[in-house]
């Protein structure tokens, strides 16, 4: 019988209230409700792009600033992850992906080892995509790699627009992780000497 890779994580906080669900194994459907419009935008193309099923409903301070929901959502999705990939037998483990989008280009490479680390080399002439702040994107995947435990790794190869770039970050980490989640017939248990991530 094939284990569901199914979770649901509710996550409460004085500056948030975050409740993800995710399929891994689903057709990229979603419904996404952050409060802030172009995070909505990336996470429904991380779903897409993943072919994750994913809700995300997120009610947060964003009176004070939207940093705390976009770190707190990254948590949740990260929490919500790893609770879904239960006991990590037969994924593939890695993977990598160089995603072009117009004038920018993105390379994304990641282990799910349960030793999170982020490695974020991305510099912008211009921070802004209307209302959000892009340097935030780094802020979502630390918190989502570290309680996913994901070593991930983003590199901006080239690009301008930060609409772009962040999108092209967002797919990039969707379709890598979509690889490194998959079932390879040939692993049998988990891809790992220590049969433990």
């Amino acid at each position: 019988m094939n284990e569901l890779r199914i979770a649901k994580v509710h996550r409460v906080t004085r500056e948030s209230d975050v409740e993800v669900e995710i399929n891994l194994d689903g057709d990229g459907a979603y419904e996404v409700s952050t409060g802030i419009a172009f995070l909505d935008h990336m996470l429904e193309s991380f779903a897409k792009h993943g072919v994750y099923d994913l809700r995300v409903v997120a009610r947060g301070d964003l009176e004070v600033d939207t940093h705390h929901t976009i770190e707190d959502v990254g948590i949740t999705l990260g929490q919500a992850l790893r609770e879904a990939l239960g006991s990590a037998e037969g994924i593939r483990r890695y993977g990598s992906l160089t995603l072009p989008m117009a004038e920018a280009k993105v390379e994304v490479a990641l282990d799910i080892s349960s030793r999170p680390h982020l490695v974020y080399h991305v510099e912008l002439q211009n921070n802004r995509v209307g209302d959000f702040d892009a340097t935030l994107a780094e802020d979502f995947f630390e918190a989502f790699s570290q309680n996913a435990g994901i070593d991930l790794h983003v590199e901006l190869r080239y690009g301008k627009n930060p609409h772009h770039v962040v999108e092209a970050i967002f797919k990039g980490v969707a379709r890598a992780l979509r690889v490194a989640l998959d079932k390879d017939p040939r692993v049998k248990g988990v891809p790992s000497v220590k049969d433990s991530l």
